[in-house]
């Protein structure tokens, strides 16, 4: 059969052949292919992380990725941000019935080669069949586990103090107005790529060079100005940002302007933003730079003690304007 039928998801003999040509062929592994309930996993050595999320964008294909990559980046970065060693993930499938089963193929051949490209094993996972119109073609749902070799590192909102700066680790807005582009109905003449990509080694650079990170985030929904929000929610400190020092590619400058978007708020899948002390902000900022993946790096604001919990923006033009968490619903599906 080429089309994804409810007897796949019957636990039956075309369930088994499913699993053995298409998960197993590309997740095989040691510990999965263990093939019980659960899988059995060695000690971690160090403090445990562990992450879920599930993803349903569309289109599930995109300039830059699809949705397979999409479940392996965002779940591995969730994991490197925190100051984990990404070790493995679970994957769970939920499929409409009647999706052609090469497109499965090609979003599981993608999600192993990510996962190889990381050096993390797919453990386990379970697939779901339902009926024609139940879900949008395919969802993922993931889980990470990882562990915190260093015992002292603990990155959080209470360790930012007046003076840090603030970090991102290339241009903004990419992946929401990449997806956005391809929107059905929505011609723009424009060509953008998302930048789904897994973060563990740009993050095993920075942590390695300094001891003063006080915090990471990937500004994935929701963008870089509501996890700036949500970082500084309850710390009595605020931030300042500059309008001048942000990254932003002039075609999605251009998309945001004619969707009057703002791209502090548009989607990220392939950056982190960082919190370091001033006196390792430069140094921290060269490590960046010399990954591929952090090459457009920069400073763009620092911690200030005013007891707001605001993140301000200074604009070109010498005003400033607050920027508030996003309270709308500014870019469905696109993770």
């Amino acid at each position: 059969m080429n089309v994804i039928t409810l007897s796949h998801g019957s636990g039956g003999e075309t369930t088994h052949k499913l699993i053995k040509d298409i998960f197993y062929k590309h997740f095989e592994n040691d510990i999965l292919l263990q093939q019980n309930d659960s899988s059995i996993l060695q000690k971690l050595d160090g403090k445990i992380a562990v992450t879920t999320d599930s993803f349903v964008i569309k289109p599930i294909f995109f300039p830059g990725g699809d949705i397979g990559k999409l479940s392996i980046c965002g779940t591995i970065n969730d994991l490197a941000v925190s100051g984990a060693k990404p070790m493995y993930i679970t994957v769970g499938f939920i499929i409409e019935e009647g999706l052609d089963i090469n497109i499965l193929e090609k979003i599981v051949s993608s999600m192993a080669k990510t996962a190889k490209q990381a050096n993390v094993k797919i453990i386990a996972g379970d697939t779901k069949v339902v009926e024609k119109g139940s879900v949008d073609r395919i969802f993922i749902n993931t889980t990470g586990i990882g562990f915190v070799k260093d015992e002292e590192l603990y990155l959080c909102a209470n360790n930012i103090k007046k003076g840090d700066k603030i970090i991102i680790s290339g241009t903004l807005g990419d992946h929401g107005m990449c997806i956005m582009s391809q929107r059905k109905g929505l011609d723009f003449d424009v060509d953008i790529k998302s930048d789904c990509n897994v973060l563990n080694r740009l993050v095993d650079d920075l942590l390695n060079i300094s001891k003063e990170v006080k915090m990471m985030r990937d500004p994935t929904r929701g963008g870089l100005a509501t996890t700036l929000n949500e970082i500084i929610e309850g710390s009595h400190k605020s931030i300042v940002l500059n309008e001048e020092d942000l990254p932003v590619k002039e075609e999605v400058m251009s998309m945001c302007e004619m969707l009057g978007l703002d791209p502090l708020y548009v989607a990220n899948e392939g950056k982190v933003v960082v919190i370091v002390s001033r006196e390792d902000a430069y140094k921290v900022l060269e490590a960046m730079k010399r990954n591929p993946l952090g090459k457009d790096s920069a400073i763009i604001g620092e911690v200030i003690d005013d007891n707001k919990n605001k993140v301000y923006l200074k604009t070109e033009i010498g005003g400033t304007r607050i920027l508030n968490m996003y309270t709308e619903d500014l870019l469905p599906r696109i993770c």
